[in-house]
Parts: C-alpha cells; structure tokens; sequence
C-alpha cells in the first residue's frame, strides 16, 4: 500500500542519513541535546530515547514568536542529530506545515471562529520614560493633605471672657467653695451665704445664709436636677431644692467641719470633714448615715467620684491618696507620694481608671495614676500650689489651677501613657486659684481666686464649633466689665 511504501521509504532515507554522520557522540552534546524543547523529559546518554507519536502544544504559556522559532527550527533526532529543512522529506515538510497552521494562531482574527489569545510570560518591555516607584502608604511622602482630616486649629483666647466680683470668698485652700450645675446655674460660697447666677440669664440672688456666728459655708456640690448640697463650719450638711429656694433636710455625724463633698449617684453622696472621716448618706432614708470610712489622720479636702460611680479618690492634709470601692469600708489603695496636702483630684471621662491628683505648696505636682493597679504613670512638676483640676470632654486635655507663687491656670495636652504636655498658661487672678468648674456644654472653666474675682475662660473645644466661629463669637462679643455677684 501507499503508506506502508512511504513508511519503507523513510526508513532508508534514516538509515542512509546515519551512515553519513560520525560514529561517536560526545556525552556533554548528548545531554544538552536531551533537553531540547521538542521533548518532554530528560534522558541519559546510555538509555535509548523514544521519540514521542504525536506533538501536544502548550498554548496557553508558548508565546507566538517562541512557536515560530520551534516550527522553522532545524529537527533533531538523537540518534542523527540536527536535520536541516532542505534534508527532510517533501512528505514529512508538508505534515509540518499542516501541524503549524493547525496548532499557531492565524495572521488575522477573522480566520477562526474561535480566537484563542496567547499568554506570555515574558515581562513587558522598559518603558521610554523614567520609571514610577510606588511609595509606601505610611510614607510621609504618600501622605496626602486630603487623606486623612486634619481636626482645625482651635482658638484658645488668653483673656477671660467674663469677670465677676466674689466679695468675702474664703482664702482657704481646704474649701470647696464653686460648682456649676447641669441647668447652667453657677453655686458660689460667699462667707456665710449661697449666691446663684444664672448663665444662661445673667441673673444673680441670693439663695440663703447661715445661722450662727461664724458658720460660713465650707463646701457645696450640685446633685441631679436642682439639688445642691452644703457644708458647714458647724459641722452640718444641707440639702436644697434651688427650684423652690427651700431646704429639703439637714444631716449630721461629723465633729468638725465638712470641706469636700461629692455625689455618687442621684440619691446618694459622700462628705469629706476635718474629723479625718469620710461618711456616705443617702438622702432617701431616715437614717441617712449608711456608711463611715475611716483612712486619713487629718483633714480631708479632696473628693471626687468616678463617673461610673465605682470608686471614690480622697485626698487630705496628711498628704494621702485613697482609692475606696463602694460597700469597702477599707481602702484599697492608700498611695503617699505627695509631700504635701492632696486637694485637687478629678477623673479622666474618656479611660477608666485614670485619675490626675495635684499636691499643695511643698509639692507642687500633678500626678497621673492607673487607679487599677496603682501606678503612677507620669509626674509634672508645675513649679506652683496645685488647687484643682478640669478634664475636658471634648478633647484630651485638662486645665489646672495654681496658688503660690504664680497664681495661673495651665493647660494640659494628654498624649497617652500618662505623657502631658503643656499648650498655654492664662495668668490675670493676683492670688492664688483656690478653686475650678466647669461649664455644662464643657466648653468653658470658670476658676475663684482669693483676690475676690470669678473668670470664665472659653479654652475647651466644642464638637458644634469650628475655629473659625468660636473666632468670630470671641471677636464679636464685648468683655464685660467687673459685674458683682451679688
């Protein structure tokens, strides 16, 4: 047959071919011939090869002009080597040909019904340009304006924006004399009276005065709504409906006087005496005197309840620190590290268990503590009295205020980890800054001064307010003279 004279044909052209190369192959060529792209798997010079039946394409990863490259290269074979075009049979050529436009891509799509695109590996070429190098995102260079948005600078004036006269304020670090309540109604203690102003109205009266030569008022603390609560120099504790300008109830149990008072839920507060106690009351009981906290030597002037009402920080002229839990009549933390008396005391509102404490004339510092475990995270020497302390609510600062020997108020930028840093001082009181409250949209302190002066300073951000407004408000409001409180 046809086929079977082609096949005998072909196999005398091979063995006629043989006989006209050389006998002996070198073991180096015979190997680099081994893996020559037309086959599959490697060999080894002493075992005979078998040439593969059929040719199956790899398209997907063959580039076109690789393809091309192979289809128009010389044959090998590795018992005769490399056999060129012109040696090959006219019946093996056109087999050839017909495998090559079977198996490449056509010229134009239009040829096949199905184009199939061929995948390279190789990388594309250099571009003409200079070359982009992408930058890290936390590069300060890949840092766009717009990334992130800044928060707007915030205009902190260095004046006050109201003065009031305070006439016959006590010039008594151990008192607690100003509060400013929820309602927008600020509470001073005048010698033996109670005086209320009106924020939001400008109005001022006269809420009541103490019986008895002097029984001048030692402390007072808002409660919820329009309650207020009051120390005496007698030793006792009033409780006020402001509303109706009456006296609710008096309560007693301390031998001296009450100089730090404090509330820790709407019907239950704590009140710090001379006699060294600290008792806890609640105003819906008969017997009001639920508990009593013995853990200072001297007075206690500094008391404050956490916001969550979970522990209680006092502080007192025997230069203690004590952290109290509720229903503990022991404390838990008893921390002497100030050298002088502990007076100014206030909780950070936006980490628990953080709480800044600020010593008197021998110490003058403020100090920064993890109330859980009782470290002392950082400690600022602020070269002056520390009187109190105000945290902001909006921002993570807080404001304190100082008696010997300058007399100003200091603003605290919180970083973290206890770190501060100082933003500004506000000076104008010519005596020291006994006491500190704050308003209640937390935009503005007002601080009492023994020089008979109250001044509101609008220095806390507002999340309502950009920098701009609060500009225009300051610019456009007139400094009010020096009004009289009462």
């Amino acid at each position: 047959t046809l086929s079977s004279k082609t096949c005998h044909n072909d196999m005398t052209e091979n063995m006629n071919r043989k006989e006209m190369l050389p006998e002996n192959i070198s073991t180096q060529q015979r190997w680099s011939d081994c893996f020559s792209p037309t086959f599959k798997k490697p060999c080894s010079p002493s075992t005979p090869v078998q040439l593969p039946d059929r040719f199956i394409p790899r398209r997907r990863s063959t580039p076109r002009d690789l393809s091309s490259f192979y289809a128009d290269s010389p044959i090998f074979s590795p018992k005769i080597g490399y056999v060129s075009e012109a040696e090959t049979s006219p019946a093996k050529q056109d087999y050839k040909n017909a495998l090559r436009d079977v198996i490449l891509p056509p010229e134009s799509p239009k040829e096949k019904l199905l184009n199939l695109t061929v995948m390279t590996n190789s990388p594309p070429a250099s571009p003409a340009g200079p070359i982009s190098i992408p930058i890290k995102p936390e590069s300060p260079v890949a840092a766009s304006p717009m990334r992130g948005k800044r928060r707007a600078a915030r205009l902190i004036p260095k004046t006050p924006d109201k003065i009031l006269d305070a006439p016959d304020i006590v010039d008594d670090y151990y008192l607690n004399l100003l509060d400013w309540s929820p309602s927008n109604v600020l509470a001073v203690a005048l010698g033996q009276s109670v005086f209320l102003w009106n924020a939001t109205t400008g109005a001022t009266h006269k809420l009541f005065e103490t019986v008895g030569v002097g029984n001048i008022v030692t402390s007072l603390k808002w409660g919820t709504g329009n309650q207020l609560a009051v120390g005496t120099h007698l030793a006792e504790m009033q409780l006020w409906d402001v509303g109706q300008s009456q006296i609710l109830r008096t309560m007693r149990g301390h031998h001296s006087r009450v100089a730090s008072l404090s509330w820790g839920s709407p019907s239950f507060f704590s009140s710090g005496s001379r006699d060294s106690l600290i008792l806890h009351h609640d105003v819906r009981a008969e017997q009001h005197r639920v508990a009593t906290l013995e853990g200072h030597r001297q007075e206690v002037c500094g008391l404050e309840w956490s916001p969550q009402g979970s522990q209680l920080a006092s502080g007192g002229n025997d230069n203690l620190l004590n952290i109290w839990e509720p229903r503990q009549s022991r404390a838990r933390l008893s921390i002497e590290r100030h050298c002088a008396a502990v007076k100014a005391l206030a909780w950070c509102p936006f980490q628990h268990n953080i709480l800044a404490s600020g010593g008197g004339t021998a110490d003058r510092n403020i100090c920064l503590w993890n109330t859980s475990n009782g470290a002392c995270l950082n400690q600022v020497d602020t070269k002056s009295q520390v009187c109190a302390i105000q945290w902001s609510v909006h921002d993570k600062e807080f404001v304190s205020s100082h008696g010997f020997t300058h007399n100003q108020l200091i603003l605290w930028r919180y970083i973290g980890s206890g770190r501060v840093q100082k933003v500004t001082e506000l000076t104008g009181h010519q005596a020291r800054v006994l006491h500190m409250a704050k308003s209640p949209d937390g935009t503005t302190v007002v601080s009492a001064a023994a020089d008979e002066t109250l001044r509101f300073w609008r220095i806390f951000g507002s999340p309502t307010r950009s920098a701009a407004k609060l500009k225009d408000e300051q610019a456009c409001r007139p400094l009010l003279g020096a009004n009289c409180i009462r």
